[in-house]
C-alpha cells in the first residue's frame, strides 16, 4: 500500500530518498481547493507505488517552499533522480496528474527540459535535510 511520506518524520523523509521518481503536491493547509485534492492525490500515490509521494504546505515548510513560486494550487512537483521532470500548477482533477505520470514513466520516454528548473530547490535537498 502506497502511503504519502510525512516531511517532519525522518524516517519517512529517508524512505522518500529511496525512490528514484518523487511526486510532490505544494498546498497550504487554508486552501479548499488543496483540500478536496488530497484524497485523490493519495489515490494516484496507489496507482504509482514506483514513486515517492509527498504532500508539501508551503507554509509549514516555508523554509524550503520560499525559494518556489508557487502562484495557484495545486502545484506539482516531479523529480526523476536529480532531474526535475515537471513544475507547475495543475487543474485539481486526479485525473489529470495520472496522465501526467502515465506519460513521464512511460519506458523510453522523452523528458523535455523544464523552464527555470535550474532556479527551482532540490526536493530531494529537502528530504536530505529532514531525514537528518
Amino acid at each position: 500500500m502506497a502511503t504519502l511520506y510525512d516531511l517532519d518524520t525522518p524516517a519517512d523523509a529517508a524512505a522518500a530518498l529511496q525512490h528514484e521518481w518523487l511526486v510532490a503536491c505544494l498546498c497550504a493547509d487554508w486552501c479548499g481547493t488543496c483540500r478536496e485534492y488530497q484524497p485523490g492525490f493519495e489515490a494516484i500515490a496507489e496507482r504509482f507505488p514506483e514513486a515517492g509521494f509527498l504532500w508539501v504546505d508551503i507554509e509549514t515548510h516555508a523554509d524550503w517552499a520560499d525559494d518556489v513560486d508557487v502562484e495557484n494550487f495545486p502545484t506539482l512537483f516531479v523529480m526523476q533522480g536529480e532531474a526535475i521532470r515537471f513544475f507547475g500548477t495543475m487543474l485539481p482533477y486526479p485525473a489529470h496528474l495520472e496522465r501526467a505520470l502515465e506519460s513521464l514513466f512511460a519506458p523510453g520516454a522523452h523528458h523535455l527540459p523544464v523552464d527555470g528548473a535550474e532556479d527551482l530547490p532540490s526536493l530531494r535537498d529537502l528530504l536530505r535535510a529532514r531525514a537528518g
